[in-house]
């Protein structure tokens, strides 16, 4: 095909992809993504293509930039990025221009400049050492073992069967067993070493006779030129100035090395081909049916689940086992007197010396504490923005959580259903927060990251389950898991729920998406929680108490108690748009929410009464209103019914109350403590009470984050 005709090809593709972006039409919603996985294929199976594609995205995006079509912006940049990853051969004036394309994005609000941030630092380093991008990627998904790039990750794909239907998960196991039957780490090698190679020698590399040589060296040959290419970017990346001629040089030696003499500049005249086309694969995923347990399985050191067996000998740089760890203590030798330190820094007496001896006499043990506070124990990662319901962004600890001790395994955890799915999940992390306050063991050795994927009610009704050679389905996943790097914070709410038998004790319960309230036809029990009052004229609903606080702007408190007849509630954390499919993130993902304000939704359905010469009528109205906390009640004979986040599984019947807040970090709640102060009085008791506590946030990642 001639270049104006490929050229012309890859443009009527992109165009496609725009018209998807732009457009809301539910005939281009049921096949979202399927023109950028299109646009994909065509240069994955011809790798030539890909300079052309880059200049094309190139030209859309600063045609988007000058006319301010903001919502193409974050979708052709993942798209032009992705390319990247993949692609050789691209010139340092194309690297320059897309560099310089972002730096101008920085000007621009959240998530345009955070997104545009991200992309430089990648292609800065991609700019100086070519192929640092591919690799990397590749030694972490699929786990090959490198001492200069020891990161590890892994996906875990969580299926609720109840909620997806069998050929869907039939179609997605498939796909997955057929991608990882050619993922040999033998298979990936050859990618990584191929990649660099042709990354950084450009057209001197003979492509051909460097694939037939890889394919043709045994396991021992491979990892050798393996580590050697590893080596030689990992290196060059960590120079603060970093020479691309010296990384050239570098990187023929190695070429000349394994094709011998014969190669390239070494002095061979060998028949320049078309080079093969070199795959990304696609990461390192496990399948698991939703069985109840989810996250906390993570704990297991002997799990199923575990990210790799680096986990199980993981001392934590000398740290003591985890079942230790919570009562671990330090004992003070140092008496204050000068005279009793040791002549040098490190110098310690002798075990069994005079000195020791003496010591021993002299020095009883001193206090024992923690050696670290409840606080610094809570994940850093998982720490959101103070007070807001969603941001967008970085965590605010994404780094390491002990001296010394970085997490170098990442657990990508995808879970696909529907509001069921995203509220279960939302029970597991909370559950898994709890236990990790108890028991510090996950926390520093992995980094979580969360990941959804709705099943839409135009879902269809079978899927082909032949071994496709391009998947569809993973490729969406895997596109999603590589680029959806913005989280957002969603807002999760505790539930204390009191029922009309007394005997029976109040539960707990959290909710993430929405929970809805239903009148029962039963009435209370003659001796039950609260008897009917008088005067309450009998009429469709509930007669309800609200005691809520006003959710305002400006953050001051202001309570409100309204008496109201209702035939239902529903208090909705996240609103409906906001789990929608967002048509601007190439796949099926929660849309960019509204408002970053920390508030439920609360919509009443009120029963009016009226009179008029025909007798009493009653009809319906719907209040909307928002609130932080609000506490319910119902004043006379009818019972209510709860159900959280849409799922039969969590419904609660025969209640009298309840009370909804945001839910507080475990362990992070006002702590009192006791101090003597003495006075004229004697010794008096000062209790401190800590700050406010901290709202626990799940962060689920997007592409995008919030569009402000």
């Amino acid at each position: 095909m001639e270049s104006s005709d490929v050229e012309l090809d890859l443009q009527r593709s992109v165009q496609a992809v725009l018209r998807e972006l732009s457009t809301q039409a539910p005939a281009l919603q049921s096949n979202q993504g399927m023109w950028r996985w299109s646009l994909h294929k065509k240069v994955e199976r011809d790798p030539g293509k890909s300079p052309v594609l880059v200049r094309i995205l190139l030209r859309e995006l600063e045609k988007a930039e000058s006319q301010d079509l903001r919502h193409v912006i974050i979708p052709l940049l993942h798209t032009v990025m992705y390319v990247l990853t993949k692609a050789t051969g691209i010139t340092e004036e194309l690297y320059q221009r897309i560099y310089a394309f972002c730096t101008r994005l920085l000007t621009l609000p959240t998530p345009y400049c955070t997104v545009a941030l991200d992309c430089a630092i990648r292609l800065k380093t991609e700019m100086a050492v070519p192929g640092t991008l591919y690799q990397r990627m590749v030694i972490a998904e699929q786990n090959l073992t490198n001492e200069l790039y020891p990161y590890q990750e892994r996906v875990f794909l969580f299926v609720d069967p109840e909620l997806v239907s069998a050929s869907v998960c039939s179609a997605l196991l498939l796909e997955i067993e057929a991608a990882q039957a050619q993922q040999t780490p033998e298979t990936c090698m050859r990618h990584v070493v191929s990649h660099a190679l042709q990354a950084a020698l450009g057209e001197a590399c003979h492509a051909g006779a460097l694939h037939r040589k890889l394919q043709a060296s045994p396991r021992r040959t491979l990892e050798h030129y393996f580590h050697a290419v590893v080596a030689a970017l990992e290196q060059m990346a960590s120079e603060a100035s970093p020479s691309r001629e010296g990384h050239v040089e570098r990187l023929e030696e190695i070429y000349c090395s394994l094709l011998g003499p014969a190669a390239g500049r070494c002095g061979g005249d060998l028949v320049q081909e078309r080079p093969p086309s070199i795959p990304l694969p696609s990461p390192y995923i496990t399948f698991h049916l939703w069985t109840g347990k989810e996250l906390v399985l993570f704990l297991r050191p002997r799990s199923q689940l575990r990210l790799s067996a680096d986990l199980e000998v993981l001392d934590l740089q000398g740290l003591r086992p985890d079942r230790e760890l919570a009562r671990v203590s330090v004992l003070s030798t140092d008496s204050g007197i000068e005279r009793d330190l040791p002549t040098g820094a490190d110098e310690l007496p002798a075990p069994g010396s005079p000195e020791m001896e003496r010591a021993g006499l002299q020095r009883k043990g001193g206090i024992k504490k923690r050696a670290w506070p409840l606080d610094f124990l809570m994940p850093g990662s998982w720490d959101g923005p103070p007070g807001l319901h969603r941001r967008t962004g970085r965590p605010s600890g994404d780094g390491e959580m002990l001296p010394g001790v970085s997490r170098l395994h990442t657990a990508r955890v995808l879970v696909l259903g529907d509001d069921r799915m995203l509220g279960r999940l939302a029970q597991a992390y909370h559950r898994l927060r709890k236990r990790e306050t108890q028991k510090f063991c996950l926390t520093p050795r992995l980094s979580l990251q969360l990941y959804y994927i709705p099943v839409l009610a135009p879902e269809p009704p079978s899927l082909d389950t032949s071994r496709t050679v391009d998947p569809f389905i993973l490729d969406v996943i895997t596109y999603y898991i590589r680029m959806g790097t913005q989280p957002i914070y969603f807002q999760i709410y505790t539930v204390k729920i009191f029922f009309s038998d007394l005997s029976q004790d109040p539960t707990e319960d959290i909710f993430l998406i929405e929970l809805k309230v239903k009148i029962q036809d039963s009435k209370f029990p003659k001796d039950g929680f609260s008897p009917r009052r008088r005067g309450v004229a009998e009429g469709p609903g509930a007669e309800l108490s609200l005691c809520y606080q006003k959710a305002l702007l400006s953050h001051r408190p202001r309570e409100v108690t309204v008496s109201l007849r209702a035939t239902g509630l529903i208090l909705k954390a996240i609103p409906a748009s906001d789990t929608e499919v967002s048509g601007s993130s190439h796949c099926p993902l929660p849309a960019a929410p509204v408002t970053d304000h920390t508030c439920l939704n609360v919509n009443v359905t009120e029963v009016v009464k009226s009179s008029n010469l025909a007798g009493k009528s009653f009809s319906t109205v719907t209040n909307t209103f928002r609130t932080n906390n609000i506490q319910i009640q119902s004043r006379d004979q009818r019972l209510l019914t709860l159900s959280l986040d849409k799922d039969d599984q969590r419904t609660f019947r025969d209640v009298v109350r309840f009370e909804v807040a945001p839910c507080p970090e475990p362990c992070s709640g006002a702590q009192k403590s006791k101090a003597p102060w003495l006075n004229l009085h004697g010794q008096q008791e000062v209790e401190a009470i800590k700050a406010k506590p901290k709202p626990l946030l799940m962060p689920i990642n997007t592409f995008s984050g919030i569009v402000q």
